[in-house]
């Protein structure tokens, strides 16, 4: 199955590539909170250094360049020195105000405080940063006119010390007529910055002040967004009574009320529904606010939601409804809500059971709860979602059988699935993958020891072919019924083989998912491959015991007498087979591969029941 693709992430990749463009210093630019570093010296041109750290190192060259800057701007202006601006930085960051008073206060400098570096910082950026009110009044006492100057991210002073949680800044700065709507680049207004800091004084004080409570970063969040996923109740309210939009969307299609219901925000949730959001709006992949809920196991969300009148049967564009969605998870008060309010018809019409997606994740209480609730355990998937697995599985027990799920796979066994409906049997499954248990598990259930594989045709069984070098695993196919005879039928007999290389080499590779041919794989093809021969004596004498008398073909026989330490089993093909064998033989025939399950249950000797199932030889 393809991998489920989330809408409720905060930004396409393009946009985070060109927001860390923006802000080359951010691990993850986001439309979320902006963590701003460190400001950029005034004095120098620096890398932003975090707050409380040594003075940062300067770039002489630089700095005259900005001082060319300024003279040819302010005629008449001296520059302030190197030991000047670095002493200014380290006066606002200290918030020494008596200092900064004097400086101000100085008839050569005020204009020349103003300057910016070349990241757009300026003194009164500086002050708004580290939070030094009486440093920024007093910068903004001598130039009034910078209080709204932008970095080049588009940071204002404001926009600043929101970010950093500086009330007092944040209520001078708008005393004086600071614009709380000028954003950043990234579109990220003041407003938006104090929600993500969840500082619900910052967000009245600036809605009182003419912030936009609709405005939308570049991907399409508003405040009430951010304050919604914050889980600021608090927020949320102001938001509302201020005029939010409760269905405004993201880039994604994405509403408030989804991330309430991703998020597990009950109480915002059940503010955005009071005050008229969609309950059934979908986001671009079709996920509605129940879907997310019933896959982030958000149980009171789905409650409310429901009790609110939620479409439970509302598929995503992957078809898959909130059960489905929950089955996989594991989320069971989940599905026990859904359950009784899904539809059985859109379930069909998905193409795909719960049971399908419960077995596929191995949440097996969610399958027992499934299997209670009496969904159909044989129910297969559509040919469109079997085709998106190589093996073209259907059933809910091939899912469960693969991830070697005995627990799954016996409560589906015990709830009457039937192992023999997928196009590549669970049992030959359970044989490749060596899972005796397993495999044990599905023949008491009745899977078909003598299934094939019909990509790969054999004249004996398949199960046979993926038992070659585990001699455990061929005798309980043989214990139950494997067709041991076919093994040494051979269409040339005791005649010689084909001798073409060609011919023979294509025939040989058909157990080998590469090759397929028309033509069914014989065991004496099978038997004498390079990749298996070392296992041939063995596996001959292990179904040697299982048979009448045979005769080996050509092949086989020339090829046991090849090696002598297998000289015994060519002999003891040739050899009469005992009274006592044959009738073994002739027993388990009668009984049939369906009944051969039972034989320790049938009123006999104890050893007579062993001699059958060949766990000794003799009885007397």
């Amino acid at each position: 199955m393809s991998a489920e693709y989330s809408l409720h992430c905060r930004g396409s990749e393009q946009l985070l590539m060109h927001r860390a463009e923006l802000n080359p210093g951010s691990a993850e630019a986001s439309c979320g909170p902006v963590d701003f570093p460190a400001s950029p010296s005034i004095s120098s041109w620096h890398t932003p250094a975090p707050r409380g750290s040594s003075s940062p190192s300067t770039t002489p060259a630089a700095g005259a360049l900005q001082r060319n800057v300024i003279d040819r701007f302010v005629p008449g202006v001296r520059p302030l020195r190197y030991g000047d601006e670095e002493e200014l930085l380290t006066t606002i960051r200290n918030g020494d105000a008596q200092k900064m008073r004097d400086i101000v206060a100085s008839a050569e400098t005020p204009i020349g405080l103003m300057r910016a570096n070349k990241h757009g910082w300026t003194p009164v950026h500086e002050a708004a940063y580290y939070g030094q009110t009486n440093c920024l009044k007093l910068l903004l006492s001598a130039a009034p006119g910078m209080i709204n100057t932008r970095t080049q991210k588009n940071q204002t002073p404001l926009i600043l010390a929101v970010s950093r949680g500086h009330l007092g800044c944040v209520k001078y700065l708008l005393e004086k007529d600071a614009d709380p709507k000028i954003p950043t680049k990234a579109n990220e207004t003041p407003l938006y910055e104090a929600c993500a800091t969840n500082s619900a004084q910052m967000v009245q004080l600036l809605l009182r002040n003419g912030a936009d409570v609709n405005q939308k970063c570049l991907d399409g969040w508003t405040a009430l967004h951010e304050s919604v996923m914050q889980n600021n109740l608090e927020i949320c309210e102001v938001l509302v009574a201020h005029g939010a939009n409760v269905s405004s969307s993201n880039i994604y299609a994405v509403r408030p009320l989804f991330l309430a219901a991703q998020y597990g925000c009950v109480e915002a949730l059940q503010l955005l529904v009071k005050n008229g959001a969609d309950i059934n709006s979908e986001a671009t992949d079709g996920a509605t606010a129940l879907y997310e809920a019933s896959k982030n196991g958000h149980s009171e969300i789905v409650e409310v939601l429901l009790s609110c009148g939620a479409d439970a049967n509302r598929p995503g564009k992957n078809g898959l409804l909130p059960l489905h969605i929950a089955a996989k998870h594991g989320h069971d008060g989940i599905m026990s809500m859904l359950i009784t309010v899904t539809s059985r018809t859109e379930i069909w019409s998905s193409g795909i059971s719960p049971l399908h997606l419960a077995a596929e994740n191995d949440e097996d209480e969610a399958l027992e709860l499934l299997i209670w609730a009496g969904f159909d355990v044989d129910a297969p998937l559509s040919p469109e979602r079997s085709c998106m697995y190589e093996d073209r599985r259907t059933t809910a027990l091939y899912f469960a059988v693969a991830n070697g799920n005995v627990e799954g796979t016996s409560m589906l066994l015990l709830a009457g699935a039937n192992p023999n409906l997928d196009p590549f049997n669970p049992l030959l499954l359970a044989v490749r993958q060596g899972d005796v248990k397993m495999a044990a598990l599905l023949m008491e259930h009745g899977a078909d020891v003598n299934a094939s594989v019909p990509t790969h045709p054999t004249t004996f069984p398949a199960c046979i072919m993926l038992s070659v070098g585990n001699p455990e695993m061929l005798k309980y196919l043989m214990r139950y019924g494997a067709d041991a005879s076919a093994c040494f039928w051979c269409e040339y007999g005791s005649e010689p083989h084909l001798d073409d290389h060609t011919t023979r080499g294509c025939r040989r590779s058909q157990h080998s998912p590469e090759m397929a041919t028309n033509s069914s794989l014989q065991f004496c093809e099978m038997i004498s491959h390079p990749s298996v021969y070392r296992w041939a004596g063995h596996t001959i004498d292990l179904l040697l015991d299982y048979v009448g008398q045979v005769t080996l073909c050509s092949r086989l026989s020339e090829y046991l007498e090849s090696y002598e330490e297998w000289a015994y089993i060519r002999e003891k093909s040739m050899l009469p087979q005992s009274l006592m064998q044959l009738c073994r033989v002739k027993i388990r025939q009668l009984l049939g591969r369906d009944r051969l399950k039972s034989v320790s249950t049938l009123d006999l000797p104890g050893r007579l029941i062993k001699y059958l199932n060949h766990e000794q030889e003799h009885v007397f």
